[in-house]
């Protein structure tokens, strides 16, 4: 028998196999059982919160390492509590601090408080489907569509779907599927991560009919191509760029009077006319101009949850509702909540963002520079998400040393800045002056 360093020794077989066995006073032997460790308060706690799974894996963890020598048998549960998430989900909260209202990697649109209340109400049994009053089924989600249609007269009905694109496809497989899509060459767009329209409106089973070329579209390219095998015409706004110079499109009222519905893809959400965006499309405009149906995301300008809306002629709707596709699209009970309350609530943090006053952004950024570091620089803000490319949100931000952006989106909380010419800029814009505080705290915690 030969003892090792660790207090352990270990033996031959008569098959000469060798076991290793554990002194007793081996430090390993103090390792508490899972089960005891598991029975901590703390533990108990987390389990509820967390899941027990979750919990249980960061006791392993630490059972691990207490046996390899890394940790003492006494401090496991300290360990596990320590090494445990703060939340089930991996998603984190973030300071945006981009200048980026509608900022797509970051969710876009934050919700209101009402909103996010909503959200809350919708996780239980709610009358999501059923009419209480006659205890009988009800029509889905009927008061966001209510409140959908009460912001936009001019739409004799609505429908939601689960996103924008869908919203889209929707709509095009319904009028167009095995007919012709007439569209504009100048409008064929990429709408993110790869996806692009041609590629889209192909997968319903339409087909596409190009008109026009990449800067300049009439309205004869249209009526040349319109006919009795035309689904539908779709105009679509090409929201994430512009084309500047020599240029010509069709706008809705004309197209309406070749005959085929118009489906009109105006994206960013505008529901009606806005100063602050005077170029951008909206969806009272585009129905008062003849559009069979309008199409756009909840989660963009109308500052709510991901969903596809929408909006047009009672019968085109009720056809796109009828549609098996319609089933396979739907939006659960969380997103019409937080839609209705987004529609019937307060003003949104979008358009706080938005319409953030630059004096106010100037002074709150010099109180940031004086408290942090760093000096006061201007900084053009921007819609984001696909609206109004090119648009200026005159405003302010502290710029600091560029190696400082890697080390907030590591910090609690994540704040994620802008790098600009070899500078790490915090904008203020979409920060909540309430959180200014928590924003000096993550950037002092780095010299720490």
């Amino acid at each position: 028998m030969r003892r090792t360093p660790s207090s352990t020794c270990r033996s031959t077989l008569p098959d000469g196999s060798s076991v290793v066995e554990v002194s007793d006073d081996d430090p390993r032997r103090r390792v508490p059982r899972t089960d005891v460790a598991l029975a901590d308060p703390r533990l108990v706690e987390a389990a509820a919160r967390l899941g027990i799974e979750l919990v249980k894996v960061a006791v392993l963890k630490a059972q691990a390492l207490a046996r390899s020598g890394a940790l003492a048998p006494e401090a496991v549960v300290d360990n596990a509590v320590a090494a445990l998430p703060r939340r089930a989900t991996t998603l984190r909260p973030v300071l945006n601090a981009t200048g980026v209202v509608l900022h797509t990697n970051l969710g876009r649109a934050p919700l209101s408080n009402a909103a996010v209340e909503a959200v809350g109400t919708a996780a239980g049994y709610v009358d999501v489907e059923y009419d209480v009053a006659g205890g009988s089924r009800a029509r889905r989600g009927r008061g966001a569509l209510a409140a959908l249609r009460a912001a936009v007269p001019d739409a004799e009905d609505v429908l939601v779907v689960n996103n924008g694109a869908a919203a889209l496809v929707l709509a095009t497989t319904a009028l167009a599927a095995g007919r012709e899509v007439v569209v504009s060459r100048g409008e064929m767009v990429e709408i993110g991560d790869g996806f692009r329209l041609p590629d889209l409106i192909a997968s319903t089973g339409a087909r596409l009919r190009e008109v026009g070329t990449t800067n300049r579209t009439h309205l004869r390219d249209y009526a040349e191509a319109v006919g009795p095998d035309t689904g539908c015409v779709l105009k679509v706004h090409p929201s994430n760029f512009r084309v500047e110079g020599f240029t010509s499109s069709v706008e809705v009222e004309e197209l309406a009077r070749l005959g085929a519905p118009v489906v009109a893809d105006v994206g960013s959400g505008l529901l009606v006319p806005h100063p602050l965006l005077p170029d951008e499309p909206d969806a009272r405009t585009a129905l008062r101009a003849g559009a069979a149906v309008v199409t756009a995301s909840g989660d963009k300008l109308l500052g709510g949850p991901q969903a596809g809306l929408l909006l047009g002629r009672a019968d085109v709707v009720e056809r796109l509702r009828r549609h098996p596709l319609a089933r396979a699209l739907r939006v659960d009970k969380l997103t019409l909540a937080a839609l209705e309350a987004t529609l019937r609530g307060p003003s949104t943090p979008t358009w706080a963002a938005l319409t953030a006053d630059p004096d106010r952004l100037r002074a709150r950024a010099t109180r940031l520079a004086e408290l942090v570091g760093g000096h006061v620089v201007e900084s053009d803000g921007a819609v984001g998400g696909g609206g109004a490319p090119g648009q200026r949100l005159p405003g302010w931000a502290v710029a600091l040393p560029v190696e400082t952006a890697a080390r907030l989106r590591a910090g609690q909380p994540c704040v994620v800045g802008r790098v600009e010419k070899d500078r790490c800029l915090l904008d203020l814009r979409c920060i909540p002056e309430a959180d200014d505080d928590l924003l000096v705290t993550a950037v002092r915690a780095l010299s720490l």
